[in-house]
């Protein structure tokens, strides 16, 4: 009975503010009208299926599938390197990585318009070197560089708390059997990971996919992503049930993305001892 009662703050917190702002955001998206005569209607819904914003749909997965699939190549060899180290260059590792997540979201973001800018960094030392300025920003690849920055430690702490776990006595057994290092790791490493990799899939993928901050700095405005769609539809146009049925769509579809990724993961984590 003691510890029934010691969840009840953590059930009023989640009613709080978890329940009761999703029900809102559902009421909203199945609605039209202001709060004194709000009628029921799926035209939010349908209105989605325009086109236009099926458009901005494809190119917020298209980024955040080449922006998940970029942090997993860069992220997979940082994570396998740290997870080789002795613990306390590990741990060093670790926290130099992590020190730059302190800082606001915002901040690191800004911090690339300074060095892609036209007469940022980058391009004073292409100046100096006597080569024409670059164009840097604006583009798909400054989103996608700023989506990779921002989300490259959500693929790496996984994968690294994974392979920390895996015991040395199976690769040290491979090694006895006469198995090389590229079959110990396809063979060893590589599927002990695999639960680590999704969960970093997960990660970087469900903030890539609802961004809005990235596209707007790096993308100058030029770029319309699904969170971009959603910000203007809450602060710009007003149509707070519009803005609604788009967020439950994407909700709806992480959930589902979640599901399928959720299916690879046939392993449990910590199959293996400390490595």
């Amino acid at each position: 009975m003691k510890m029934k009662a010691l969840s009840y703050p953590y059930v009023v917190w989640i009613a709080v503010f978890i329940v009761v702002p999703l029900a809102l955001v559902l009421l909203y998206s199945l609605t039209y009208g202001d709060l004194s005569g709000m009628n029921f209607t799926l035209n939010n819904f349908k209105k989605f299926l325009d086109p236009r914003y099926l458009d901005v749909l494809w190119i917020s997965v298209k980024l955040a599938l080449e922006s998940t699939a970029l942090t997993l190549i860069l992220g997979y060899p940082i994570a396998l390197i740290i997870a080789k180290e002795k613990p306390s260059k590990r741990n060093t590792m670790i926290f130099l990585f992590v020190i730059p997540m302190w800082m606001n979201f915002l901040l690191r973001t800004y911090a690339w318009l300074t060095l892609l800018g036209k007469n940022g960094v980058i391009n004073s030392i292409i100046e100096f070197l006597g080569f024409k300025p670059l164009n840097l920003l604006y583009n798909d690849g400054a989103v996608l560089l700023g989506m990779i920055y921002n989300f490259l430690p959500f693929m790496v702490l996984p994968i690294y708390s994974v392979l920390v776990k895996i015991d040395n006595s199976l690769i040290e057994s491979a090694e006895d059997l006469g198995a090389n290092r590229f079959q110990i790791f396809t063979k060893i490493i590589l599927p002990l990971s695999i639960p680590g990799v999704i969960t970093g899939i997960t990660m970087v993928f469900m903030p890539a996919v609802s961004t809005f901050v990235i596209s707007r700095l790096l993308g100058g405005g030029q770029y319309m992503l699904i969170g971009n769609l959603i910000e203007q539809q809450f602060l710009w146009v007003g149509d707070w049930h519009f803005g609604s049925a788009i967020s439950i769509i994407m909700m709806i579809f992480i959930l589902i993305t979640m599901a399928v990724t959720s299916k690879f993961d046939t392993q449990k984590e910590g199959s293996g001892g400390l490595w």
